[in-house]
């Protein structure tokens, strides 16, 4: 089944157009519509529509504003002053330097990290129990007080109501503390400070003699170790008798020296020779042109034979273009050519056995080399047997002789810095008693913007809950975006009258507004040709009680009243309606002309008004389907098309029966009545669609009952209090001017 979009925009190609960009005088529609309700351009809520929304339900507003706002004062209104008070300390890059020694204990700053580090040692449970042990008696009574009944030790109070900041991209740090009593709060802060420069001299000066008294027994030790290395030493060289090796040594040494300087260039001319041999073995297990090698290829008779073969190539290149294979010359040239080939191959061996003759001679030459030197490190092994193991006694005697010197310098710097207190940081404000009229909490101000705003936003939201979860038709946007029909026309709310009253108000002039409102309609409706030609218009709502009936009537009327012909059929055969509307009979109607018992002629009510007569529906049917799916309907509405200029056809709800749809095909048109905030969205969207999915011009939807207390939320551009006036002030002057009134 085609979609209902689909359906009208084959309306719209086949020239069912609708009222598209129209705006209808008296009304000031600014909404594109047309025959299905969709002009190309989706209607959107405007800025003005949500301000309507919230202007309708203020008083939502208002109630969740004040609950909020007033919990904010009442709240700030009842919470304990807390006072802050803050003191400043910069933490030192490095210690004052009042010498150049090292210190036992590294603070200085270098890094984002050595300065977090600072900021939680301050932050750590040992200054704040040190801080903790400052009070004591009365004071401390007086400091816990506030916090008696939340069960809290002191340590717990610090750590809460304390705040360590660190300001960035500086060494500066602020200590915060908060307290009701302001001069508490105040001294808590300095004591955080005091504490923290105190902990840090603490650790230096304990980490400083701990250290002196470590280096004063290692230096005991490494002495007793160095005199016994040094016993042992000089037994060593009186048991070996090495007072002469030294001088032997050095003789040794220096032919050792010229032994590796030979073994060096040896070792470098066989390594030349073995790679030249290598790349000659290489070359040929590959079959490259070993002229290729540079070594092979800058041989003198190599040279020689590869220009005079390169030379005998390009003559025979040239006897070729003259001679052919056989003669002579030919003959003669490729000899000469493959002589010359067979001495350069002649002249590559021999230089690749010149290259292994070398290679052959420097290894041996290497050998020999090798086996002097190692006859010789073993003398000089021999040598120095004895020597090693002095040397090595030697060597670490003077090692830990260093050691005990350095043990002792630092023993001596570690107990001249114990004896100097430094300190990391220094403070740059303490912190003073805050003003007893500025404490920090509660912020009233704060606290009731905070207040104000989220009241405000609070009742806005509410509103827009309350609006969403409304979902009766009661907005343009409702018809024209959620139903998907234009909006053709509104009825103002009628005062209480009769029923017959209503159906004919636009006659009796009882109420001026409903009545300009049906010539307005009257005027939309013939403005487009669709509807301005359309002759039987068929009326329906979606369910009862939205007027549709009242819409039929007074419309059909309007129409009569502009010198048309015009009959108003009631083709509600369940519940009928129309008779009680102009108060006439409903013994014979449709129902009998359907059954063939009656003619038209025989129950149209004619001459009821001027231009106007009423086919009533003949009492109700037990079968109103049928009748309405006979053949006999169909050839009624035909015979009434040609009788009448109009005939206005009312139907029962779509809701309830599916009686209007029965009827549409048979009509120009169809006309949908909507109550004001009484139908539900879906079920208006859901009837709307069955009157756009069958594929009949509709003309758009009529709001009956609008309550003008609201419509200024609603159809400010459509109703206004000018508009209330000006009827009132005509109706006055209309009746003064008729003859005995007035002056």
């Amino acid at each position: 089944m085609e979609s209902s979009d689909s359906k009208r925009s084959k309306d719209s190609s086949s020239g069912s157009s609708g009222y598209s960009g129209y705006s209808t005088a008296g009304y000031g529609y600014g909404y594109g519509y047309g025959y299905g309700g969709d002009s190309g351009n989706p209607v959107q809520r405007s800025f003005q529509d949500y301000v309507l929304i919230l202007r309708e339900r203020i008083w939502y507003i208002v109630v969740v504003f004040l609950v909020v706002f007033s919990s904010a004062l009442v709240f700030t209104l009842s919470q304990t002053k807390i006072y802050q008070s803050v003191a400043t300390i910069q933490i030192l890059r490095r210690d004052p330097s009042i010498t150049h020694f090292q210190e036992v204990v590294d603070s200085e700053i270098r890094s984002t990290e050595d300065l977090n580090t600072q900021v939680k040692l301050m932050e750590s449970g040992t200054i704040v129990e040190k801080v903790a042990s400052h009070f004591t008696g009365e004071e401390l009574k007086q400091f816990m007080a506030p916090y008696e009944k939340d069960g809290m030790t002191i340590e717990d109070v610090l750590f809460a109501n304390r705040k360590i900041i660190p300001q960035r991209l500086t060494l500066i740090i602020q200590v915060a503390y908060q307290h009701p009593d302001r001069m508490l709060a105040s001294k808590v802060a300095n004591l955080f400070v005091d504490e923290f420069i105190a902990f840090n001299s603490r650790i230096r000066t304990d980490e400083s003699m701990k250290a002196v008294e470590d280096l004063k027994a290692r230096a005991e030790d490494q002495k007793k170790k160095v005199e016994e290395m040094a016993l042992k030493l000089q037994t060593y060289r009186e048991n070996n008798k090495m007072v002469s090796l030294d001088q032997r040594k050095d003789i040794v040494t220096e032919t050792l020296k010229a032994l590796n300087l030979n073994v060096t260039q040896t070792s470098q001319h066989f390594k030349e020779a073995q790679i030249r041999w290598n790349q000659v073995q290489e070359a040929r297990a590959k079959g490259s042109d070993l002229t290729d090698l540079p070594f092979i290829a800058s041989q003198p008779l190599i040279v020689q034979l590869t220009q005079q073969l390169s030379t005998q190539k390009i003559a025979i290149a040239q006897l070729q273009q003259h001679y052919r294979a056989k003669h002579p010359k030919m003959i003669e040239a490729m000899n000469e050519l493959a002589q010359t080939n067979l001495e350069l191959t002649r002249a590559i061996d021999a230089a690749c056995a010149q290259v292994q003759s070398d290679y052959e001679t420097s290894l041996r030459i290497d050998n020999e080399a090798k086996a002097s030197l190692t006859r010789q490190e073993t003398t000089s092994l021999s040598l120095d047997r004895y020597g090693v193991e002095y040397e090595n006694q030697d060597r670490e005697l003077q090692i830990n002789e260093q050691i005990l010197q350095t043990i002792l310098a630092r023993a001596r710097e570690t107990s001249m810095t114990s004896t100097i207190e430094t300190q990391n940081a220094r403070i740059v404000d303490r912190a003073q008693p805050s003003p007893a009229e500025t404490p920090i909490s509660p912020n009233v101000a704060l606290n009731l913007a905070l207040g104000l705003v989220g009241g405000l936003g609070a009742g806005l939201a509410f509103a827009f809950f309350v609006a969403f979860i409304d979902d009766r038709v009661k907005s343009s946007f409702d018809i024209e975006s959620v139903v998907g029909l234009p909006l053709v026309g509104i009825i103002p709310q009628i005062k209480k009258m009769e029923q017959s009253e209503k159906a004919q108000i636009v006659i009796n002039n009882s109420d001026r507004q409903v009545s300009e409102a049906f010539l307005t309609l009257h005027s939309a409706l013939r403005l487009k040709d669709e509807s301005k030609n359309a002759k039987c218009i068929l009326t329906t709502s979606t369910i009862p009680g939205e007027g549709k009936s009242f819409t039929t009537t007074n419309l059909a009327l309007t129409f009569a009243s502009h010198g048309e012909k015009v009959i108003v059929v009631d083709c509600d055969l369940r519940k009928p309606n129309i008779h009680k509307s102009f108060k006439i009979e409903n013994l014979k109607g449709v129902i009998d002309v359907c059954s063939g018992s009656a003619t038209l002629d025989d129950v149209i009510v004619k001459g009821l008004h001027p231009n106007l007569d009423v086919l009533p529906a003949g009492g109700r049917a037990k079968n109103p389907t049928q009748i309405l799916n006979s053949k006999a309907f169909e050839l009624m509405l035909s015979d009434l098309r040609k009788r009448y200029d109009r005939v206005f056809v009312d139907t029962p709800p779509l809701a309830a029966v599916s009686d209007a749809l029965i009827i549409l095909p048979l009509v120009d048109g169809s006309i949908f009545a909507i109550f004001f905030n009484k139908v539900r969205r879906k079920a208006a969207q859901f009837a709307a669609k069955k009157l756009l999915d069958a594929n009949v011009p509709n003309f758009g939807a009529v709001l009956n009952g609008l309550d003008l207390a609201v419509s200024g939320y609603y159809y400010a551009q459509y109703y206004d209090k000018s508009y209330k006036d000006y009827y009132v002030v005509m109706s006055k002057d209309e009746d003064e001017a008729k003859p005995g009134k007035g002056r």
